[in-house]
């Protein structure tokens, strides 16, 4: 299973995902992940011992619903998914880096990326799982966990849209420097992904490229339930 995930992301059409990127600042994806492997997270999701921390979003105010941060070591299709597409995405990063004339440079592979975090004593794992019943909803926010933090992240949906649940899009809000924020809906049928900024994105004006800080989120869910996974490649404090 573990090399099968990692061909399959390998396979996409990476040169028309890297241009997406670059166009509009996030990638919508086809399915990944199959029917039987949406459905063992969705199991996986009531194993306590595969998590370092459960968030009740209500009581922070982050929306309504819950997550759970998985513990190290990462199930093996987590972390194939992390490391597979960190490869990909780590080309896509050096070249925003470009784009706004910054000399530093993202590594090649995952690990030495979390030992850079080591360094700034981020070792707390990020890949998450996420669950929303009925009126449940996630606010606009940034998954931002220190100093040390990698540009994109990706977003699964686990279950079946219009039959286990309605509503509950994907939110991507960007703010245009001196302008009024622009607003992105994003539709994911089971086992797709989002790729998509996790501070900003580059924007290229007159005078070269500028930032446009995005937020993401998720619309109130209004029937059934719904469940997400989140891959998250910088660790947390």
């Amino acid at each position: 299973m573990v090399q099968d995930i990692k061909t399959r992301v390998e396979n996409l059409n990476w040169d028309s995902i890297q241009n997406e990127l670059d166009e509009q600042g996030f990638a919508q994806l086809p399915a990944i992940l199959t029917k039987e492997e949406c459905e063992l997270f969705i199991e996986l999701y009531c194993e306590e011992e595969s998590y370092r921390t459960t968030i009740n979003m209500t009581r922070y105010r982050f929306g309504n619903g819950e997550y759970k941060y998985f513990s190290y070591p990462l199930p093996e299709i987590i972390q194939s998914l992390r490391e597979s597409f960190y490869l990909e995405l780590a080309k896509t990063a050096n070249r925003w880096l470009s784009y706004l004339k910054k000399t530093e440079q993202f590594s090649d592979y995952l690990q030495d990326f979390l030992n850079t975090c080591e360094e700034y004593e981020q070792t707390r794992p990020t890949p998450l799982i996420l669950k929303y019943e009925t009126g449940g909803f996630n606010c606009l926010h940034q998954d931002l966990y220190g100093d040390i933090s990698f540009p994109f992240q990706v977003v699964f949906v686990l279950n079946q849209r219009d039959k286990d649940y309605t509503g509950g899009e994907s939110l991507l809000v960007e703010q245009i420097p001196r302008a009024q924020s622009r607003g992105h809906v994003i539709t994911l049928e089971q086992g797709s992904a989002l790729i998509f900024p996790t501070n900003h994105r580059p924007v290229p004006g007159k005078k070269g490229y500028y930032k446009n800080t995005v937020r993401h989120g998720v619309s109130t869910v209004t029937s059934g339930e719904r469940y997400g996974l989140g891959i998250i490649f910088h660790d947390s404090k």
